[in-house]
């Protein structure tokens, strides 16, 4: 501005030296009022910067309180969220726990079948099962997964199974179509001796001829045109192919009140045999099974649907091998690793059939109060690796919250942790070895 002034006041001296002297005053008033203006101008404009500046650092800085005061209400907000979640997913953990308050069923240690029947297409024949008569995998209306739907006077079994040890579970889930006669048949699930697969055809359905040592269990659902009720049978044959154990019972859940989903759990303790339908112990058989026999095979098989609509599907099959040995395993070697607590698909919910296994450990807790533990939860590898390790130290969280609440574990006595993804106890190529990576570590403190 001062560069403006000077050539003003040059340009004024060579002017009034060029005219006359009154013309020089008038000239020498509209110089003076040109270069008030001027200058008033020239100020104007650097008072307009400043003030632009100004409220410009204003305005910012409005923006970045109202940016910050956003970002913590979203802070507020996911954090309520967070606690509305947790506060959700407890109370349901509550609810599905307390449904299952006498289920005392745990898995076998390793799980050796998981089958899902992901790497099957919708309306084959899984390729690595075997039948003597007919099945298809289907869908079912709101179910997740596929399921196998067995076919009338059909047996099918895995054909990958060659082999089962003393000690094993089985878990499947078992559906029907609804309505169901009560004329069609039973759903029998065997476990035989039989090596090959025609001593396997021969052995059932039901009037098959080959049934030395087997164990058949006989699965029909509530059907309309009888009482009401279902039925589920038991038999054990000895080695002639006799009946040595034959017991009859009530199957009043299933397919009842649009129910026709349930959850199969068999533990084999030896000669032991322990059948559950969903939280409910249906049959405690001491000597069910056979002590001089090697069981080989576990198969489903059908007689005859009287309806053309009737069908049985299952799906979600695990066989898991090992006695449950949690004292020895946790107070002798340190550490105890389950499969048994399990949870909804990409979620710290627990589901209700991980009782059992929660209230062994639980009971341990308390008949050793000095000890302390720490909880570790692991993922397979399907998804986001950051985010396996957020589950799994919320699943371990949750796993601590459920003994606290449910079993009365002090919490100053457990500590968690999440490993995610990162430690494997099997390679995540195949079904069984992601089942066997979602698990819980409990490591003595």
């Amino acid at each position: 501005m001062k560069t403006h002034l000077t050539r003003i006041i040059t340009l004024s001296v060579a002017l009034l030296w060029c005219i006359p002297l009154t013309a020089q005053w008038n000239l020498g008033n509209r110089i003076r009022n040109k270069t008030e203006n001027r200058i008033n101008n020239e100020i104007d404009k650097e008072i307009d910067k400043g003030l632009d500046k100004l409220f410009e650092g204003d305005k910012e800085s409005k923006e970045k309180k109202e940016s910050s005061k956003k970002k913590k209400k979203e802070k507020t907000e996911d954090n309520y969220a967070d606690e509305q979640e947790n506060s959700s997913n407890s109370n349901q953990n509550k609810d599905k726990l307390k449904a299952y308050g006498k289920f005392d069923f745990i898995p076998g240690e390793k799980i050796i079948v998981a089958e899902d029947f992901s790497q099957d297409a919708l309306g084959d024949f899984p390729a690595r099962w075997n039948t003597n008569g007919t099945g298809e995998l289907v869908q079912i209306e709101g179910a997740t997964g596929k399921w196998l739907k067995i076919g009338s006077k059909s047996i099918v079994f895995p054909d990958f199974i060659s082999k089962l040890p003393e000690n094993f579970t089985v878990e499947f889930m078992l559906a029907c179509s609804q309505p169901f006669s009560y004329y069609s048949t039973e759903l029998g699930l065997f476990f035989t001796p039989s090596t090959n697969n025609g001593e396997i055809f021969k052995s059932f359905p039901r009037f098959g001829s080959n049934r030395k040592n087997a164990v058949l269990l006989g699965l029909h659902p509530e059907a309309a045109g009888a009482n009401g009720l279902g039925q589920k049978m038991i038999n054990t044959y000895d080695e002639s192919g006799a009946v040595v154990v034959q017991n009859n019972a009530d199957f009043p859940d299933f397919n009842h009140r649009n129910k026709n989903i349930v959850k199969i759990s068999i533990w084999r303790q030896k000669n032991r045999l322990r059948v559950y339908v969903d939280e409910t112990k249906i049959w405690d058989i001491p000597k069910a099974f056979n002590s001089s026999a090697q069981y080989n095979t576990i198969g489903f098989s059908t007689y005859e649907y009287s309806n053309d609509n009737d069908a049985y599907y299952i799906s979600d099959i695990k066989v898991a091998v090992g006695a449950p040995d949690t004292r020895h395993k946790f107070l002798d070697e340190g550490k105890y690793v389950t499969t048994g607590i399990k949870f909804d698909v990409n979620s710290a919910k627990i589901k209700g059939e991980s009782y059992g296994t929660l209230k062994d450990f639980a009971t341990l807790m308390k008949e050793n109060p000095s000890i302390r533990v720490k909880i570790v939860g692991h993922t397979d590898s399907d998804g986001d690796e950051s985010s396996n390790l957020k589950l799994s130290k919320k699943r371990a969280e949750a796993v601590k919250k459920a003994l606290n609440e449910e079993f009365g574990i002090d919490n100053s006595r457990m500590e968690t942790d999440g490993k995610g993804e990162s430690q494997p106890a099997s390679p995540n190529t195949s079904s069984e070895g992601k089942a066997n990576n979602r698990r819980v570590e409990f490591i003595k403190l």
